[in-house]
């Protein structure tokens, strides 16, 4: 399985992951604050169609060894928050919200014995450049919570960040 996103449509961006389950454990992630700030952000969220999603990103304290946030990001620091509403809501298997009330983002589980096939899409993006932006913030998020589920300790979210944004800036056609 290969680690990068594609492009389902011209303003959607799709990434998949077989991570360690069992898909209880990384519903966990998904939807409960405390684990999901360890891998990309805390937040309260409504687990019902209307209910409401906080993300409050916390990027510099996700890894250890971490690089100074970048130029670009700076405004992203020390937090930044976003906001959304549950759109679909089917424990453990299925979780799509709005983010941000422009773009929607949909995580689809699937066991596959004693690992689980994460599939992230998020649509309804503006422009290539947030689509390159959202394609390595995904790459990077979940790279940080795979190494997490394996036991591992991140490190260098920023770099690794700014690396992969180069990297699908290649990837996604202008």
């Amino acid at each position: 399985m290969n680690d990068y996103g594609t492009l389902a449509a011209t303003d959607t961006v799709r990434i998949e992951r077989l991570l360690p389950g069992p898909i209880e454990r990384l519903w966990s992630y998904l939807t409960e604050s405390e684990k999901r700030s360890a891998w990309m952000a805390a937040g309260r969220m409504e687990l019902r169609p209307g209910g409401k999603v906080e993300h409050i990103f916390r990027h510099s304290e996700l890894t250890g060894g971490d690089d100074p946030v970048p130029e670009k990001y700076r405004s992203f620091d020390p937090e930044v928050r976003s906001s959304g509403e549950v759109l679909e809501c089917d424990p453990p298997r299925l979780l799509s919200y709005t983010w941000d009330a422009s773009s929607q983002v949909r995580f689809e589980l699937t066991p596959q014995g004693d690992r689980v096939l994460l599939v992230v899409t998020h649509s309804r993006l503006p422009n290539r450049d947030e689509m390159v932006s959202v394609a390595a913030g995904w790459h990077s998020h979940l790279d940080v919570l795979r190494e997490l589920l394996e036991g591992r300790t991140p490190t260098h979210f920023w770099s690794r960040h700014m690396r992969l944004e180069g990297e699908y800036e290649s990837r996604i056609p202008a």
